[in-house]
């Protein structure tokens, strides 16, 4: 029993961080002062995401250690490393630029989870059901509504 209430700790957690995460991700990235250079203001917050990251393994220690776990990489944390540097420009921009900050987030996150799904469903072997279709359709149908103008 004790491994099902971790496991559920972890599915409620993992979800909970990842939102929290993302939300106050969009109003610091909406509050950095637009007169700041793009690449200092990142590399300050790579400088406080390494060391953010180095205390995580007080939580969850490499056992067998750096020079192991390094070796076991491959091409996707060079991708990732990419991405999260596009994600990071494309935004500061995306607010400089007068997007509204909620509008945006929701805009990337559905057009990005949408423009997902083929590779979901061919290279992952996702499967969506006939309510995911509707959840999808209702998506789009967001997406006009956000985008509608008065």
């Amino acid at each position: 029993m004790r491994l099902k209430t971790k496991s559920m700790f972890l599915f409620y957690f993992s979800i909970t961080l990842a939102i929290c995460s993302s939300a106050l991700y969009h109003f610091v990235a909406k509050s950095t002062p637009s007169n700041v250079n793009f690449t200092v203001s990142l590399l300050v917050t790579y400088a406080v995401a390494f060391i953010t990251t180095l205390l995580t393994f007080y939580f969850f220690p490499a056992s067998n250690g750096i020079v192991a776990e390094i070796k076991k990489l491959n091409w996707a944390s060079i991708g990732l490393a990419v991405a999260i540097v596009g994600i990071e420009f494309g935004f500061l921009l995306t607010y400089r630029a007068g997007w509204n900050l909620g509008i945006a987030a929701v805009l990337v996150n559905v057009v990005a989870s949408l423009a997902l799904l083929p590779v979901a469903i061919f290279f992952f072997k996702d499967k969506i059901s006939w309510i995911n279709i509707a959840g999808i359709l209702v998506c789009l149908a967001g997406l006009v509504m956000l985008n509608w103008k008065r």
